[in-house]
């Protein structure tokens, strides 16, 4: 069983016009796991609603009680792509499961999302890799503490 936890981040935002900005809203993840062809196996909790470069220390040990309350040794983190890297290593102390962090550097609804991708790529890297802390973005993964993203080309890279 894979546990996910929803965060928040790009990849639940959703447009208002009415204020002309961003919002996060409700998680597409029960409509994304299906679209991807991924039907049972997981468990989805919402853990915080927000925008990751809003979380504060108080959000990420939140995330951490969490992850370490939950039984299960293959977890999924839907998380902000401004500060996945600071979360993750705040979760790099649990190194007795797998624990792999992605989200969207588009939202979700929009017609061009890398979000589908992504969930695949994590869902498949959570099966595969070793206890660790990771970042599944864009057909890469990163180790917690070694990662960083690049606000000017749009990409995570290593440290």
């Amino acid at each position: 069983m894979i546990e996910i936890f929803t965060t928040g981040g790009t990849i639940d935002k959703v447009y208002f016009d009415a204020s002309s900005q961003f919002e996060i809203g409700d998680s597409l993840l029960p409509e994304l796991l299906p679209e991807s062809n991924i039907h049972d196996g997981y468990r989805v909790h919402e853990v915080l609603r927000k925008d990751s470069l809003d979380m504060t220390d108080n959000d990420r040990d939140s995330i951490f009680e969490a992850v370490a309350g939950c039984e299960a040794r293959r977890i999924l983190i839907t998380h902000g792509t401004d500060t996945m890297a600071e979360t993750a290593e705040r979760l790099s102390s649990l190194t007795d499961r797998t624990i792999v962090l992605f989200g969207a550097m588009q939202p979700a609804r929009m017609r061009r999302t890398d979000a589908l991708f992504n969930l695949g790529f994590a869902w498949s890297a959570v099966q595969l890799l070793p206890p660790g802390v990771y970042i599944a973005m864009n057909g890469e993964v990163f180790e917690a503490g070694a990662v960083r993203k690049n606000r000017e080309a749009k990409r995570f890279e290593r440290i």
